[in-house]
């Protein structure tokens, strides 16, 4: 609306403008009136002139300002939307081509939304506005332009087409390249144990070679689309230059009337060309913003309407059938499984790897559905209802879970415990600590529970950061139903040991659901479902 405005404005200024000059320059030299006799004319122009700066500087600020809060939707609903999508369909794509998408993609739409679309405004309005003044003047010259002024739109399209060939490429390479940068950085102690990081450097360099040249190439056509563009319009200007220059020394045209259509020709081209050069130069980012469209069409797991999620640690979860196919795999991930979950009891999914034992766990995270069957909640109160009958976001804010390699962020251990809920006290904190016995390490620590983890802080082994996931269980009380992913591999008996009697609290208050291969984890379940055969003993 904005842009329009400004158009609007910036049309009535441009042809203000051109009657102001013809009516100083034509009296002065054909009658040679003076200043006083054109001041009207020069304080017109002056005031024309003060207008279309400060609405230049206008439609610059308002331009950019929705430039970013575009760029902030934009950005936010795509990160929103591969939050929503869930780590199932994360894992399908390139973590580092995504990064790019929301960080530089993004960034590259400035000149689309900033440049380009404001311009589209102004390429419809002005030459529709100033070719209807100089038909007024000359009928001749309006031909001109009615003829010639479709050419650049044409040409513009042409181009347009051809660039956008070169700009998927050049896309394309930077994704290639900022995945395999990626690839190299966290396996740089691999390839330099092997031997193999002068090799990798120079793939790197390859593809990056490669995609400077497409840039360059990118670049050069905007270049000469340019030269086209401008080749065009200094054609067509020069047309109505020589046919009015023709007229006035026939003297069958006025010099007013030549002059005012000359000044104003110029101005029907302009829009046009600062179109296609504002396209070029946000070529970029619109290839960048259709893979952002691409994600975006993708859609998340089924989300019904009821927020009201029962007690999960009171109810029965049953699987009827359930079977789910990942998207680009010819494989079955979960075939017909037929499963019951009762409550407040630890359900153990043992089978070999492959089976289907954290795609169950993903359909109970909702971060999957399932292609056919199944899964039905029986409520404490007899009331059953199909999974996906619930809200997602209300379902998933009553599980809980802890994966093989879970993490600790970058803050105080404190907040890394209350992760899932911040209103958790500290005698809640210190609680959980003493369920996963490590309540005796954190006493120890000189700073305790104000301790700094993660990033640039305090490094704790891979059962101590276990243990510490399972105290955020146990902060976070409202999550009925607690999902574990092999929580016990590649530990030492001690911490195995201890992790299981954590278990067996939170078997306590809590349904579990964990994925076991080592026989303790086994042994300390209520129901063992073996998936390959979906036979529960």
């Amino acid at each position: 609306m904005a842009a329009v405005a400004v158009g609007i404005v910036t049309t009535i200024l441009i042809i203000v403008q051109a009657f102001a000059i013809t009516g100083i320059v034509v009296p002065v030299f054909t009658r040679g009136e003076g200043f006083e006799q054109v001041s009207t004319a020069v304080v017109v122009l002056t005031v024309v002139v003060i207008i279309r700066i400060a609405v230049s500087y206008l439609s610059e600020w308002v331009a950019f300002r929705a430039a970013a809060d575009a760029k902030s939707q934009l950005r936010l609903g795509v990160t929103e939307h591969v939050l929503d999508l869930g780590p199932v369909w994360l894992a399908s794509r390139n973590s580092a081509e995504l990064t790019a998408l929301t960080t530089r993609g993004v960034d590259g739409l400035d000149a689309y939304f900033a440049r380009y679309l404001p311009q589209l405004v102004l390429a419809v309005m002005v030459p529709l506005s100033v070719g209807v003044v100089i038909l007024t003047q000359d009928l001749l010259a309006a031909v001109i332009v009615v003829v010639t002024v479709p050419l650049i739109p044409i040409f513009m399209i042409l181009i347009g087409m051809y660039t956008r060939n070169r700009v998927d490429r050049q896309w394309e390479s930077l994704s290639r390249l900022s995945g395999h940068f990626v690839d190299v950085v966290v396996g740089m102690t691999t390839l330099k144990a092997f031997g193999r990081g002068r090799a990798q450097a120079k793939r790197v360099q390859v593809i990056g070679d490669e995609y400077r040249k497409t840039t360059m190439g990118v670049l050069r056509i905007s270049f000469l689309s340019s030269l086209v563009l401008e080749v065009l319009a200094m054609l067509s200007v020069a047309m109505i230059a020589v046919s009015i220059g023709l007229r006035l020394v026939e003297g069958s045209m006025t010099l007013e009337a030549g002059l005012l259509v000359l000044i104003l020709a110029p101005e029907v081209y302009l829009p046009l060309r600062l179109v296609g050069m504002h396209f070029h130069a946000a070529a970029e980012g619109l290839g960048a913003a259709q893979q952002m469209i691409e994600v975006l069409e993708q859609d998340p797991p089924r989300s019904g309407l009821d927020t009201d999620v029962p007690d999960l640690a009171q109810s029965t979860i049953s699987f009827r059938q359930v079977s789910v196919s990942y998207l680009g795999r010819d494989e079955v991930a979960l075939d017909g499984l037929s499963m019951v979950i009762e409550p407040n009891s630890i359900t153990a999914l043992v089978g070999p790897s492959g089976a289907g034992k954290s795609t169950a766990l993903a359909l109970l995270e909702r971060f999957i559905d399932a292609d056919s069957g199944s899964v039905e909640v029986t409520s404490a109160q007899g009331r059953t209802q199909v999974l996906t009958d619930f809200q997602t976001s209300a379902w998933r804010g009553n599980v809980a879970w802890v994966g093989q390699d879970p993490r600790l962020v970058s803050g105080s251990l404190l907040d890394n415990i209350r992760l899932a809920n911040r209103s958790a006290s500290e005698e809640q904190v210190w609680a959980a600590l003493e369920t996963v016995d490590l309540a005796h390490m954190v006493r120890a620590l000189p700073e305790g529970l104000a301790t700094r983890v993660g990033e640039a802080g305090r490094v704790f082994s891979a059962g101590q950061t276990r243990r510490l996931a399972l105290a955020r269980v146990f902060c976070q009380p409202e999550a009925g139903l607690v999902l574990l992913d092999e929580p016990t591999a590649a530990l030492d008996a001690a911490t195995e040991q201890a992790i299981a009697g954590a278990i067996r609290e939170l078997a306590r208050t809590r349904t579990v659901v964990v994925v076991a291969h080592r026989d303790l984890l086994i042994s300390v379940a209520d129901h063992v479902v073996e998936i390959s055969t979906a036979v529960a003993r």
